[in-house]
């Protein structure tokens, strides 16, 4: 076995664990759900063990003396702390596919526990946050001391069910809100609070600002600010957003809530193998700097969960190779802004001033 992987039964615990195998790696594949993770491994000719986060000693066992967990078990609110935490005992390095500014920030705050443990914490090896935090870093290093950092996203479309249900969790939590962060403070704005034109490479595309997760670690990566976050979304949930704040408390009550991740879990459990091999992520980001100055740079690459298999992989294998600084990064911070051009299919663009 060369590493945990915990959340394996999930749509993308299980893209990855196929992956990895055909890699020639050997995960543990590991969660809470004993019927899925046994039939999952006995097809791929894995090992596999039980382990809830609400069971410290069990987390404990099942880490053992392995070097690393990579965490696919969302809502990575309720696994992420608990997961890391074991890690920190168990002297392993944590990584985890979060897209949850809490969850960055929370392993933010444990980076000295983690440096004195010898390990790394390196949270959102996929597609958030890898693409856009490489190319956050590469714009900032072409204009040292920028002040302003905008990024754009533009997916192609189609949520798994742990992430639709990870974002209706969100609601319950007060997390319907938007989010910049300024003067290096995350700071809480409406839903769709601006809007901008941006190109991706094709044309100007109208972005809207997101809570993504790189308000959170762009700051860390660049050291730049003032971070603004926006994806393309279609015009109706970009009306339904800045017209229908007043739903947020409605779709925030539990019982709502809960039904609304019902139906969701009736659902498909994540796109398709088809969907996956004909999809294209896009990004773009700008640095500014204080005098006006501006440098922008755009990528291109697979499917959103498909980069986010190739991206978690790539992390996992060089962690594995003894490339894991210790304490908390992101993914740029451990492995520079160029990690994103390892990704089979990514390209990123020349940079323009």
């Amino acid at each position: 076995m060369d590493f945990v992987l915990y959340g394996a039964s999930g749509y993308t615990g299980e893209l990855i664990a196929r992956r990895a195998v055909e890699r020639g790696l050997s995960p543990l594949l590991t969660g809470r759900s004993a019927e899925p993770l046994a039939r999952l491994a006995a097809e791929l000719g894995l090992d596999h063990r039980v382990a809830s986060v609400d069971d410290s000693a069990a987390l404990e066992r099942a880490i053992g003396h392995l070097p690393l967990v990579l965490n696919c078990a969302g809502p990575f609110s309720r696994t992420a702390n608990a997961i890391a935490g074991a890690c920190l005992r168990r002297r392993a390095h944590y990584l985890d596919i979060t897209g949850e500014m809490a969850v960055f920030e929370a392993m933010a705050a444990r980076g000295s526990a983690a440096e004195r443990a010898g390990v790394m914490l390196l949270p959102g090896v996929g597609f958030d946050v890898v693409p856009s935090d490489c190319l956050a870093a590469h714009v900032a290093q072409l204009l040292p001391g920028a002040t302003s950092l905008a990024i754009a996203i533009q997916g192609s479309g189609g949520l798994s069910r742990g992430t639709a249900v990870t974002a209706l969790e969100g609601f319950g939590e007060g997390k319907g809100s938007g989010a910049v962060r300024k003067n290096g403070q995350i700071v809480r704005v409406p839903p769709a609070w601006k809007t901008r034109h941006v190109d991706f490479g094709t044309g100007p595309v109208l972005v809207t600002t997101m809570p993504w997760g790189d308000v959170a670690t762009a700051y860390y990566s660049t050291g730049i600010p003032d971070v603004e976050v926006y994806m393309a979304i279609p015009a109706a949930v970009r009306r339904m957003m800045t017209y229908g704040r007043f739903l947020l408390p409605i779709v925030a009550a539990a019982p709502i809530r809960r039904r609304l991740i019902a139906r969701v879990q009736r659902g498909p459990a994540g796109p398709s193998a088809e969907h996956r091999a004909r999809g294209r992520s896009r990004f773009w980001a700008e640095a500014r700097d204080a005098d006006g100055r501006t440098v922008s740079a755009t990528l291109t690459g697979p499917e959103g969960y498909e980069l986010t298999v190739r991206a978690a992989l790539e992390c996992v294998s060089r962690a594995l190779r003894g490339q894991a600084p210790t304490g908390f990064q992101t993914p740029s911070m451990a492995y520079g802004a160029d990690l994103v051009l390892a990704i089979e299919g990514v390209q990123r663009q020349s940079a323009s001033e």
